[in-house]
């Protein structure tokens, strides 16, 4: 099982190359890096993780610039997204941002798809709350065709369409892994089985449960049954909980890295260590 990491990456925490390079000397499978445009400040959307929000949400650096760096310094280390907040963006600007970076690194990226929690962070950026799965799912479509090897059009809803067009790079091995994030349940796992190569759920809640449901789903959908992924994530790792993820099948981890500077995110990194 590979072990990977993820942490909120700030102005005020240990940078994108210097934990690259550590990750990567002690043999961790990968980073992986959550995105929050900005956070107002006058604020209805409770924190869904419970009491004040963490200083970090409102900080965070552009996850595909850090990852950029990353990548620049390692060789071997894999990158994703923890998660990209898909409906906030233009698909097809971020469809050229996933491809260059997965071709840059040689097919290390992940793109990890969510739908956030924060109704006054997606009203910025003009989304309407009720339908961000569906404009989620939308873009990924469009993403798709802007990847596809021959010019493909696609003419969704929500204002997301593309001629048939020439965009290059492509993703280095065609369409990037897909992992979809998010609770249990029968929306989200239709979305995992309809454009997604498996599920992120944080903090692996749940899954001697829910793995059933999904696999049912997944093969509904005509899906392979081996080839679907779950990688529980922002996990607070102990040997039993490792071995119980290893036992359902998971094939990699992403364990959770305090928002730290240097020195605190390398002792943790060290203690970590027992676990690859």
């Amino acid at each position: 099982m590979r072990i990977s990491t993820t942490i909120f990456l700030t102005d005020e925490t240990i940078s994108p190359v210097r934990l690259a390079r550590a990750l990567e000397e002690r043999g961790f499978g990968g980073l992986y890096l959550p995105e929050h445009t900005h956070i107002p400040v006058s604020r209805e959307s409770d924190y869904p993780f419970g009491g004040e929000l963490p200083r970090e949400y409102g900080r965070t650096l552009d996850p595909f610039v850090a990852l950029a760096q990353a990548a620049a310094v390692t060789e071997e280390l894999r990158l994703g997204t923890g998660i990209t907040l898909v409906a906030e963006h233009d698909p097809v600007a971020l469809a050229k941002t996933v491809a260059s970076l997965d071709h840059l690194s040689g097919g290390r990226f992940t793109l990890g798809v969510g739908f956030g929690w924060n109704r006054e962070e997606a009203a910025d950026h003009g989304v309407e709350w009720a339908t961000r799965r569906e404009r989620t799912r939308d873009a990924v479509h469009l993403m798709r065709a802007l990847w596809a090897a021959e010019p493909t059009a696609y003419e969704g809803g929500f204002g997301h369409s593309v001629r048939a067009s020439e965009a290059w790079p492509k993703p280095a091995g065609g369409a990037p892994r897909t992992l979809v994030g998010g609770a249990a349940g029968p929306k989200l796992f239709s979305h995992v089985t309809e454009y997604a190569d498996g599920w992120m759920p944080i903090g692996g809640r749940g899954l001697s449960a829910n793995l059933p449901l999904l696999r049912q789903a997944w093969e509904r959908a005509g899906r392979a049954p081996e080839s679907l992924q779950v990688v529980p994530y922002a996990v607070h790792p102990n040997p039993g909980k490792l071995a119980h993820y290893e036992e359902l099948g998971c094939e990699e981890v992403v364990l959770q890295l305090p928002p730290g500077g240097e020195k605190e995110v390398l002792d943790v990194l060290d203690a970590y260590a027992r676990y690859l």
